[in-house]
């Protein structure tokens, strides 16, 4: 008889839905807890109107946008300036990359077609599309969500951009006590699993662990005690990002799929 879960602990790093999601751990059989690892984010509209104001002053070759939400608040942000007009021409003036469904849906409904788009909706597949463009003395505008994107700022900068970087949210690093607490369950096997649900809980916890000196550990209780499940494609290219191989994530970019797919893990791992 298969056993779900069998009473593993499952550690979920979100901050949102979490009682959701302990429910779908509970009917596995399995035991959630709850250690958010994700921080706040937050519109930082009076540092964008200020980017904004700047921007629309100037001509630019490239507009990246990374995300549907940031790209609409900078669209509402620029309405409150009373420069909606200026910045979408500048949108349109320019050659435009996207990355994500929802980006491109944001874009569609302005009557712009991005000249690049990812594949798969990561920054990695971004960055794919992107090669063979010249980028040499170009000027940039990179839209982010909430924290840089290294791997593509360093993309284009190393390809020879000027990059300009809007970021209409802003990220605030999560409580330290949980965030070292789970570190030491992490690093005692207290923990059969770690549920991410977003790509910024990997980077809130890989900073603090950079911070510590932890990285190493963590990297290697992932690689052998405790199995990093990720909700999605872009979580999961977070945690490779960060040095973390083995990870299990779901073809259907769902909560309820993450459980399901990792319940039938260890069912598999039982039976071994």
């Amino acid at each position: 008889m298969k056993q779900g879960l069998n009473g593993k602990r499952i550690v979920l790093a979100a901050s949102r839905k979490t009682d959701e999601m302990s429910k779908l751990v509970e009917k596995q059989n399995g035991v959630p807890v709850v250690r958010s690892l994700q921080g706040t984010v937050f519109l930082a509209d009076e540092q964008v109107k200020a980017d904004l104001k700047r921007i629309v002053s100037g001509k630019y070759d490239w507009v990246i946008l990374t995300t549907g939400i940031g790209t609409n608040a900078l669209l509402e942000l620029a309405k409150e300036l009373q420069i909606q007009d200026q910045f979408l021409n500048i949108i349109k003036e320019s050659k435009v990359a996207a990355r994500g469904y929802k980006t491109f849906a944001a874009l569609k409904k302005l009557g712009i077609n991005p000249d690049v788009k990812d594949d798969d909706g990561t920054i990695k597949g971004l960055i794919k599309s992107l090669e063979g463009n010249d980028f040499t003395n170009k000027r940039v505008i990179v839209q982010l969500h909430g924290e840089n994107a290294p791997a593509l700022i360093t993309y284009l900068e190393e390809a020879g951009a000027e990059v300009v970087k809007l970021l209409p949210y802003q990220h605030i690093d999560p409580d330290l006590e949980t965030v070292e607490l789970f570190c030491q369950e992490l690093f005692r096997a207290e923990m059969d699993a770690v549920c991410f649900t977003a790509a910024i809980q990997v980077r809130s916890l890989f900073k603090y662990a950079k911070e510590k000196g932890y990285e190493r550990k963590i990297i290697d209780a992932l690689k052998t005690n405790v199995l990093a499940v990720a909700v999605g494609k872009v979580t999961a290219e977070a945690l490779n990002d960060e040095g973390v191989e083995r990870v299990l994530a779901p073809e259907l970019e769902r909560m309820g799929a993450m459980i399901v797919e990792m319940t039938k893990y260890f069912e598999e791992e039982a039976m071994k």
